[in-house]
């Protein structure tokens, strides 16, 4: 269904940035990941919420222009995502995201308040520590690929003692990292994995609990780039949210899917 979905653009700074919408009704910006792209987010929105899904697709993401590989960051993603929905111009959005898009709609709730009508978090990967030791092994393919190169890198990284705990204790993890190697340019999947693998939110624990719009998080066990010890410190910190730990995509993934549909369209029709 999402593949049918036409691509949206939209400009800013003079960069093209790709997306997709589906659905109608009142806006929700929806993130996708690191290295992911709109189908990401797509995948787990249910369309008889009320709700229209704009799935942007940050710099260097799925069909968007990178620009200056220097610009990338967290706070950048973010400001793309606010002329986004300042553009947009149809009043503030619920906004969320999954891994660095939860990072990026956390940001953008904290620090332009008047855009958002609420938050969702999907297996946040960032609390208020930068580079946080999750990310660790992005950061470890970063460095071997910027290296040694795509191929060199794989195997470096396959028979290393990391790989091997993560492979054991959260497979899906392990098919999110094999798909760095192959994805294309390497130059920049390298600079993404670099740069926002060692970034933070630049948002502080007193402004998380400033945070005044409802919220959902939404965890899972067996994410060793997602722990659920984040997801659960974040819906303590923010005062509006509401935890939700769904089937990890490890175990099932049908049920995954199914299961963030149902926390996500259960919190848009709350809140409609």
């Amino acid at each position: 269904m999402t593949t049918a979905i036409p691509t949206d653009y939209f400009t800013t700074g003079g960069l093209k940035l790709s997306g997709k919408v589906a659905g109608t009704g009142r806006p929700f910006l929806f993130l996708h990941g690191l290295c992911g792209d709109a189908l990401q987010p797509l995948e787990v929105f249910p369309d008889d919420t009320g709700w229209q899904c704009h799935a942007l697709e940050s710099r260097g993401h799925g069909g968007s222009d990178i620009g200056a590989m220097e610009e990338l960051s967290i706070r950048r993603f973010t400001e793309d995502a606010a002329a986004y929905l300042e553009a947009l111009g149809r009043g503030p959005a619920v906004i969320g995201g999954i891994s660095m898009g939860a990072a990026i709609a956390l940001r953008l709730t904290a620090s332009r308040p008047e855009l958002a009508a609420g938050l969702v978090l999907g297996r946040p990967a960032w609390v208020d520590e930068p580079s946080p030791p999750n990310l660790e092994p992005h950061r470890q393919i970063a460095r071997d690929l910027g290296q040694y190169g795509a191929a060199a890198a794989r195997w470096m990284f396959e028979d290393s003692v990391m790989a091997k705990t993560i492979a054991d204790a959260a497979p899906d993890n392990m098919n999110s990292y094999h798909g760095f190697f192959d994805r294309r340019p390497i130059d920049q999947t390298q600079a993404l994995l670099a740069a926002i693998a060692g970034d933070g939110l630049e948002v502080g624990l007193d402004a998380m609990s400033r945070i005044d719009v409802p919220a959902r998080v939404i965890g899972t066990k067996r994410d060793l780039a997602h722990p659920l010890d984040m997801a659960k410190a974040l819906a303590a910190q923010i005062p509006k949210a509401e935890l939700v730990e769904i089937t990890p995509k490890s175990d099932n993934r049908k049920a995954y899917v199914m299961e963030f549909r149902d926390a996500v369209g259960g919190f848009l029709k709350e809140i409609l």
